[in-house]
């Protein structure tokens, strides 16, 4: 058999880091990901809340229904609806469910509540080594956005962006969760295109920013909390790394200091290729003197010369894609759609 010097590389690399596993179940990509199981009937997904508080009980019963109509069963930790301040609970018990989850051999996928603010706090309190150890799905979206890079980072694990336990789980966002998750599909990811009685799509329509196509690793999440652990050591390294981003609520003027804020450290000069999912109930138009978000992406993204395109199904949406960090896709910004080169899980 004969390796080229790209395989040589990555076998030399995994070596160094420990990843050549000989840790049993543990499925390595040929680039050192670790893929989690994928779901089946009649599995146990824990449930946390690594960030905000919830109030209402009811939620954990509709989150119940819903995984039970998807025959899956719910595992609820114990300080799930605890609260310390604005928190779901201190950062040692939050972190610790999260730890036990991971290393609880009756529990087959982790499911976070709900964003917020907080999961940050929580990185140092991981045990990565355990994680590494019993690699499980891990899902959510938002705040969430801390653990799943962190985890993919420190780790290798492929986490997936995708809906929380309190997210509404319609027949779009179940979809691609089921051939995602379920049947370890290949998925390209595409924006519906139903014009319904229009002549012309109107809604969820896809932008070009720059033309092109592009492989590399999907990863990203939110933008305002990949911003606010930017400097830390629990981001990837970002060459050859698609980006995708999404927000919610936050004025032009903020996005803009943030993409700045990725420019200053590098990031955009690294990344392969870039992706803007949603900004929701973002300033549309701030008056005559403000910039457009398209705008500032272009200003940002179209001097990098690399396929770029917005409006993507991710973000604080019904209808959402789950898209797994650690995969290698292909993007083509002419036609708006992510391809995965390989199943997410094993």
């Amino acid at each position: 058999m004969i390796i080229d010097r790209r395989e040589m590389i990555q076998l030399l690399g995994l070596s160094a880091l420990g990843l050549a596993s000989t840790t049993p179940g543990l499925a390595l990509t040929t680039d050192g990901s670790i893929k989690p199981s994928r779901l089946k009937p009649g599995d146990t997904i824990g449930l946390v809340s690594p960030a905000g508080i919830t109030r209402s009980r009811d939620k954990l019963n509709i989150i119940e229904e819903t995984l039970a109509a998807l025959d899956l069963k719910l595992s609820v930790d114990e300080h799930a609806m605890d609260r310390w301040g604005y928190l779901a609970g201190r950062d040692e018990d939050r972190a610790g469910a999260i730890n036990k989850m991971f290393k609880n051999r009756g529990i087959d996928a982790i499911l976070t509540f709900i964003g917020g603010w907080g999961c940050a706090r929580l990185l140092p309190l991981l045990d990565y080594e355990l994680i590494k150890n019993n690699p499980k799905i891990i899902m959510g979206f938002s705040d969430v956005t801390a653990l799943l890079v962190a985890i993919y980072a420190k780790t290798g694990l492929i986490t997936f962006h995708g809906p929380s336990g309190r997210s509404g789980w319609n027949e779009f966002t179940v979809d691609y969760v089921k051939r995602l998750l379920f049947e370890g599909e290949a998925i390209t990811f595409k924006n519906p295109d139903d014009i319904g009685d229009n002549l012309t799509q109107v809604k969820d329509r896809v932008h070009t920013i720059t033309p092109g196509k592009v492989r590399g690793k999907l990863v990203g999440g939110n933008l305002t909390v990949i911003t606010a652990i930017m400097g830390s050591t629990y981001l990837p390294d970002w060459r050859g790394h698609i980006l995708f981003i999404e927000d919610v609520g936050e004025g032009i003027y903020r996005i803009d200091r943030m993409m700045t804020q990725l420019k200053l450290a590098g990031v955009l000069d690294q990344i392969a290729g870039f992706i803007f999912g949603k900004c929701t109930d973002c300033d549309a138009d701030s008056g005559y003197s403000s910039f457009t978000l398209e705008e500032v992406l272009d200003d940002h993204i179209k001097p990098l010369g690399i396929p770029a395109y917005r409006g993507a199904m991710i973000g604080h949406i019904s209808n959402k894609f789950t898209i797994p960090l650690g995969v290698e896709a292909e993007l083509d910004a002419n036609h708006g759609t992510i391809r995965l080169l390989d199943s997410a899980v094993k």
